[in-house]
């Protein structure tokens, strides 16, 4: 059996890399996400990997990213089923009667939404830091699109436990 799928979000890469994983302290948290690739249980969308090239071509983020990562890692949302549910989700949170126009705009033109989808679509887990604010005003938070259609969430640490790493 090959286990639940994850699917990262950019900030929990971002988080992992600037505070607890960075690559001089912790070498093993990023290759375990290259080895969980492999074995097809860890990807990104390609929304997630243009958030994560936005930093600077300096940052070991960015290196990693652009050097280290094989192209399978990003998956591409061009298939009719994806955009279908992009336009479900997307919907949801414009008629969302909490969240103002520009929360609703930001979301829609984020990789999150795009990231809920996916999961959505593929019934894989989004590995994220955020936590759910339903009554957001400002920003449609990923936790709260996921409990609206049913996509499982979970922090880092989560996702490293459900695939057993252990660093040593």
């Amino acid at each position: 059996m090959q286990g639940d799928v994850f699917f990262v979000d950019s900030d929990a890469l971002i988080t992992a890399h600037r505070r607890y994983y960075s690559f001089d302290i912790c070498p093993g948290f990023w290759n375990n996400l290259l080895k969980y690739h492999e074995r097809g249980r860890v990807f990104g969308i390609d929304h997630v990997r243009k958030e994560l090239l936005r930093g600077h071509d300096t940052d070991d983020l960015f290196r990693w990213v652009s050097n280290e990562l094989p192209s399978s890692f990003f998956l591409e949302e061009n298939s009719t089923e994806v955009v279908l549910a992009y336009k479900r989700i997307v919907k949801w949170a414009k008629d969302h009667s909490t969240y103002s126009d520009q929360a609703q705009a930001t979301f829609a033109n984020s990789a999150d939404a795009w990231l809920v989808t996916f999961a959505h679509v593929r019934g894989a887990i989004i590995v994220t830091n955020e936590r759910s604010a339903p009554l957001s005003k400002n920003v449609v938070k990923i936790p709260d699109a996921c409990q609206e259609f049913n996509v499982q969430h979970v922090d880092t640490f989560s996702m490293l436990r459900s695939l057993g790493v252990v660093f040593h």
